[in-house]
């Protein structure tokens, strides 16, 4: 039984993101994907519940996944922006979301750039950690060197579930790479399924989802596709009308899972599209105006960055782009190492081929500032008319705000970071134009500039019309919340360093009194052992005088709390202490001895003890046998000493280069300049807007055309739509209703409804004994092999799998009636003849081939019926019909062979009985 629950991103909902779904086949969990929503919205609608506080649009999905998290058995992610898998990481560390979790290799890279995009832009600008986490985020906070001050949260402040860097490093770095289309088979409590990626287009490595399950069938999950080619990727898989259609591994599955968001859109072409994109660009920048463009980290951003810098090179443009991003550097490093996941015209460059057939060699030697653009197919991505910038400061430092520019800043919701501080400066100045190429999510302040525009267009120039609408002159005023982080100045500064000061002081003292007691333990231990190896007369009396040796010992003080503690120290004439266990230093603790004198030295003894039970007294250094200690398994092994050998060793083992390199990297960490205290501060901005305002659809997503065309060829048998409003749900509805072979069985679930498909069914496994493997005779079916069984289901102490054996002979029982017939004189005793069983469905099409490659011909007239032999060359000779056979399929599971006893009949029988499998029964 499949059970589908959509946690975030459903059908019928006003906010169609982010994308979470918790798909249960049989006991098995599957999250199909975790993104985060936009934390920082314009305007946060709460509820209040009966006083229990206030509900945030976030916090129903986040309580509900962290609810599931722990109960999950499988993670798949299908694209690596914020609204598939912005949520994973925090989620894999905090509410223990460690089921192995699936993706490509080109999402895993995007999701993490992109996560690591947004949290260090939120964690920039503002305290973000929750209250129940917030001490072990802030001890995290100081072993890392931060320097901000840990002011108490504000009570109306929202909880945000936002990770830090190293936990977004640590999740992805959990996460499990595949191919497209290789084929992986589970183990653990997912044992027997098998998951199968496919590429969806839209985003690099994006994927489509193949699930297949023994018991429940296929299932296929293809969230937003796009089939048509772009510039750095292809179109999916699903569909391709050059290769025929519906890709055949895809068609057909028991459950097909996706989205109709854009089922109501029409999209302009995309040569249109692209036309305006750049005509706005070109006449900003030729007027001395600048244009910003809000975009994605990731994912959408190669897009863009393909398409400005081929438009740089044909234009001889000399204008900056400048990307406003932490880590646009490094996911161009992290494309340039994935050329071969890359499509559209970027292929045609990664081997250095230009469209006259000349190789790339001089581009390639021109400018190799890193060490990957000396790869092959690196100059293909490496854009020498963009710039890197990792704060509107340092971009300002570089280029004035006069200076005509385009500025490519994250993210593109506009809700925090680069692209909302520049967008507060930047849209009071007239002739500036702010480009946006999505929607951005419902409530952030992309969203608001959208709708915007969209009302100022006319009816049929609205964005969903396929029609490229006009720029808008914005005016009126807007306040804008900032948020940003300022250092600590006069009173707060002091009093920071003064608390920071005494936190210092009480750590040291913290490690100080526990390296103390350590040593204590440790000496403790060391004696009490010596004590209990200690089996002679001779190291009892060593001890004595030792222990009456140290009686006039110097008593220091040696902590660093200051708190007193006695340590005992003899000194000599070279203030030298004797240590008594010389184990080449792997003891901790040293113990100190002195030359003992008692008695008369000069008077007669013997070697032996007197009856007295006095021993006599010797000059000589005192010594006490180190015993080994051993358990019940032996001498015990020091672990730590084994430790401290390898250490020695790896150091004596690594080269001169790697010393070296590990050397400049802890000059370079020794170097690297502290953070200065600071405070979090919100501020109100208001703005004359005064720029102009433009959309052009770059999203690269499947319009309603094409939703409506691809979903009837993939024709399912069964069919959930997700991430959608209603209109658009009950659209594609409508016109899969209006398709005779489409499905009926469509669901449009809400959030947190649940849809059970088909019926809860026990499996259980069995093993084959070898004697009943040896008489089973198996017939070829296409990929698989199949036999009919009966047996006998026996235990076996060794094995806890149920052992099916042969059950011995049986005699076939006839008929009661057929045993009560007369029998008549003469005839035959009854035999029961053995029944068998075909499986499989004939198509009269591959029979036709079939019957080609062994010499018969065969050709289709009407329906359902194939004619063979003769009659098909329509030979007018008398053996004609008699040299003829007729195919007909009469029904499901029902196929007559019509025709008279010949070479010809018996040739097509044996190849229908080669189309199926025939199994004995």
């Amino acid at each position: 039984m499949i059970t589908f629950t959509p946690l975030s991103g459903a059908a019928r909902s006003s906010r169609t993101v982010p994308l979470a779904y918790l798909l249960q086949v049989d006991d098995i969990r599957i999250l199909l994907d975790c993104g985060s929503p936009d934390w920082n919205p314009e305007n946060i609608e709460t509820q209040s519940e009966s006083g229990n506080g206030e509900i945030y649009p976030w916090q129903e999905y986040c309580d509900i996944v962290r609810k599931h998290a722990p109960e999950v058995d499988l993670v798949l992610l299908s694209h690596g922006d914020l609204v598939h898998s912005g949520l994973y990481a925090y989620a894999y560390c905090h509410w223990d979301l460690r089921a192995p979790c699936y993706t490509t290799l080109p999402v895993q890279a995007m999701a993490r750039i992109a996560t690591m995009e947004d949290v260090e832009g939120i964690r920039d600008e503002q305290k973000v950690d929750v209250e129940e986490e917030e001490s072990n985020e802030s001890a995290a906070a100081e072993g890392t060197g931060s320097s901000e001050p840990h002011s108490p949260k504000p009570k109306n402040e929202p909880k945000k579930f936002v990770a830090t860097v190293q936990e977004v490093h640590e999740a992805f770095d959990a996460v499990n790479t595949l191919r497209y289309s290789q084929p992986t088979h589970l183990q653990g409590k997912c044992q027997g399924l098998t998951i199968t990626p496919f590429a969806a287009g839209h985003t690099l490595g994006g994927t489509i989802w193949k699930i297949r399950s023994p018991s429940a069938g296929t299932i296929v999950y293809a969230v937003n596709l796009n089939h048509m080619r772009e510039r750095h990727i292809d179109g999916t898989v699903l569909y391709r009308p050059a290769a025929g259609g519906v890709f055949e591994p895809l068609a057909r599955p028991d459950l097909f899972i996706t989205d109709a968001d854009r089922v109501n859109v029409v999209t302009s072409r995309r040569k249109d599209r692209d036309a305006a994109l750049i005509d706005a660009i070109s006449a900003t920048l030729s007027s001395r105006s600048s244009l910003l463009l809000p975009c994605d980290s990731s994912t959408r951003l190669l897009e863009l960055l393909v398409l400005l810098d081929q438009h740089w090179k044909y234009a001889d443009f000399r204008f900056p782009i400048c990307l406003l991003s932490r880590n646009g550097r490094e996911m161009l490093t992290f494309v340039r190492s994935m050329m071969e996941w890359l499509g559209g015209t970027v292929s045609k460059e990664d081997v250095g081929v230009d469209g006259s057939g000349r190789t790339g060699g001089t581009r390639r030697r021109r400018g190799d500032d890193d060490a990957d653009d000396e790869a092959l197919g690196a100059f293909a991505l490496r854009f020498k008319f963009l710039e890197f910038f990792p704060s509107p400061q340092s971009l300002l430092q570089t280029y004035s705000s006069k200076e005509p520019k385009l500025i490519l800043a994250v993210p593109a919701s506009l809700s925090h970071g680069p692209s909302r501080l520049l967008f507060s400066d930047f849209a009071v100045v007239p002739d500036n134009v702010v480009l946006l190429t999505s929607r951005g999510e419902e409530g952030t302040l992309g969203r608001i500039l959208f709708d915007k525009w969209n009302n100022s267009q006319r009816g049929d120039d609205k964005w969903d019309k396929g029609r490229i609408g006009s720029n808008v002159m914005m005016d009126g005023a807007m306040t804008l919340k900032i948020n940003s982080k300022v250092p600590l100045q006069g009173a707060e500064l002091e009093a920071f360093l003064a608390k920071e000061k005494a936190a210092k002081d009480r750590e040291a003292a913290h490690q100080a009194s526990m390296a103390r007691n350590q040593r204590i333990l440790e000496a403790d231990e060391d004696e009490s052992d010596e004590d209990s190896d200690s089996d002679s007369d001779e190291e009892d009396e060593v001890e004595r005088a030792l222990d009456e040796s140290q009686m006039d010992t110097d008593e220091i003080s040696n902590t660093g709390n200051g708190s007193p503690r006695k340590r005992k120290i003899t000194k000599n004439e070279d203030d030298a202490d004797w240590g008594l266990d010389i184990d080449e230093g792997l003891t901790k603790q040293l113990l100190s001895f002195d030359i003992y004198l008692k008695g008369n030295v000069s008077k007669a003894t013997s070697f032996f003890k007197s009856a007295g039970g006095q021993t006599h007294r010797f000059r000589m250094f005192p010594y006490v046998e180190k015993k080994r200690r051993v358990d019940e398994y032996g001498e015990t092994i020091d672990v730590g000493m084994w430790l401290r050998k390898g250490k020695v060793l790896e150091n004596e083992a690594e080269d001169d280069a790697t010393r070296e390199a590990r050397r400049n990297q802890a000059e370079g960490e020794t170097e690297a300049p502290r953070e200065p205290p600071s405070k979090f501060v919100t501020s109100e901005v208001e703005i004359q807007l005064a720029c102009r305002l433009l959309f052009v659809d770059m999203e690269g997503l499947n319009d309603g055309r094409a939703v409506k065309m691809i979903v009837p060829q993939v024709n399912p048998r069964k069919m959930i739509i997700v991430h959608a409003q209603a209109a658009a749900a009950d659209a594609l509805i409508d016109s899969c209703a209006n398709i005779r072979s489409m499905t009926r069985d469509i669901y449009a679930p809400s959030v947190g409804e649940t849809v059970q498909i088909g019926q809860h069914t026990n499996s259980f496994s069995i093993s084959l004994s070898d004697e009943l493997l040896s008489t089973i005779k198996m017939s070829r079916f296409e990929d698989n092999e199949v036999g009919y069984v009966t047996g006998r289901v026996t235990s076996h102490f060794s094995s806890t799998i149920p052992i099916l054996e042969p059950s011995g002979p049986t005699i076939p029982t006839p008929n009661a009636n057929v045993l009560h017939a007369p029998r008549i004189l003469g005839s035959r005793p009854i035999q029961i003849l053995p029944r068998s069983t075909m499986i499989g469905e004939l198509k009269l099409t591959a029979l036709k081939s079939r019957l080609a490659s062994v010499g018969v011909q065969a050709e289709l007239v009407g329906e359902g019926v194939l004619i063979c032999g003769a009659g098909a060359r329509r030979d007018e000779s008398s053996n004609s019909i008699q040299d003829t056979v007729a195919v007909r399929k009469t029904g499901r599971g029902r196929v007559e062979l019509e025709g008279n006893v010949s070479d010809i009949y018996y040739v097509v029988r044996k190849e229908i009985y080669n189309l199926h499998a025939l199994v004995a029964t």
